[in-house]
């Protein structure tokens, strides 16, 4: 929670350790809890929204590619979604 609230008041000029861009507009929230590595994965809407798309435990280096993927199609299905005023900010 802590973290979430840093990005909030940080935006896009978070960094690391705490945050990475990825790809495509998405961008790795990074959050270690005792041994575990653990990620958010997010992305800006407008200016000043932030929606992330899901969580998941890194056993990797790297993010893997699925996950990055599964952020991607939150990222279309939610612009899709608000184009078609389903969603509302």
């Amino acid at each position: 929670m802590k973290l979430l609230k840093i990005l909030a008041y940080e935006g896009p000029n978070l960094k690391r350790p705490y945050a990475d861009i990825l790809s495509d507009g998405i961008r790795e929230l990074r959050v270690s809890f005792g041994s575990g590595q653990y990620r958010g994965l997010y992305f800006f809407f407008h200016k000043d929204s932030i929606i992330v798309t899901h969580g998941f435990m890194k056993k990797t280096d790297a993010v893997p590619q699925g996950e990055i993927a599964r952020a991607l199609r939150c990222k279309m299905d939610f612009e899709s979604r608000f184009v078609r005023g389903e969603i509302r900010i």
